[in-house]
């Protein structure tokens, strides 16, 4: 028997087998709690093309935070990176889901069973205490490449956070937001450690040919994106 499972409207966060008082995530009330059943009744996940290989994925109508995961055909074979917090059947099915960072696991556990899908995440992410709930195949401790989706470690805003490459599109996540014509670092992590990650992220990009960046909301030319990064994302910490 499926073990009672609620979403938080306010972040979007997955609760698996218990009902807390608060959101492990954001901290909202249990008033703004509404079971896995509802949540699937009340939001249907949407695909938007970003390219020919590309779909972004977002819950319609927009749930809580709102991110966007993003779905990839790797030719025979279908990866997410991250998962859309809200459980929708209707959709095709994904062999393998490629976790950024652990802040993002949406309703990862029911489309896991749903699709026998195979689930990544780094494992110094996989060891937070959010993460207990849910069930990872591979929880890898260093860089790898999956049917061509190319996956780097480099820490910061997360200590296992992992942006991935496919072909010559970036999937950042949060790791920067856009602000205006400028751009920051996430200020959830250490200054320093997200700074260092930043610069592990230029090394890793220097040379390659890139078209777009598919970020936590938003998806960008990648000229556009870079010429932000180049100039130096802030970073506003508590």
């Amino acid at each position: 028997m499926r073990k009672e499972q609620y979403v938080c409207l306010v972040c979007g966060f997955n609760m698996i087998g218990f009902h807390p008082d608060t959101c492990p995530f954001c901290g909202a009330k249990k008033d703004r709690f509404i079971t896995a059943e509802e949540c699937s009744a009340r939001f249907k996940v949407v695909g938007t093309r970003v390219n020919e290989k590309v779909t972004r994925l977002n819950s319609q109508p927009s749930l809580g935070f709102e991110h966007a995961a993003y779905r990839i055909e790797t030719g025979g074979n279908a990866c997410w990176i991250d998962c859309p917090s809200s459980f929708d059947s209707s959709l095709p099915k994904a062999d393998t889901i490629l976790f950024t960072h652990h802040h993002f696991l949406g309703a990862s556990n029911l489309y896991r069973e749903h699709f026998d899908a195979r689930v990544y995440i780094h494992q110094a992410d996989s060891n937070h205490e959010i993460c207990r709930p849910f069930s990872f195949d591979e929880t890898f401790t260093q860089d790898f490449n999956h049917l061509g989706i190319q996956a780097f470690q480099v820490d910061g805003h997360t200590p296992g956070f992992t942006f991935f490459i496919f072909e010559e599109t970036l999937f950042i996540c949060d790791y920067v937001f856009l602000e205006g014509d400028a751009m920051k670092f996430n200020p959830f992590g250490s200054l320093e450690r997200t700074i260092a990650g930043g610069r592990r992220i230029r090394e890793h990009l220097e040379g390659r040919k890139v078209a777009q960046v598919c970020g936590y909301n938003y998806v960008i030319d990648y000229p556009d994106w870079q010429r932000r990064f180049e100039a130096g994302p802030t970073f506003e910490g508590f």
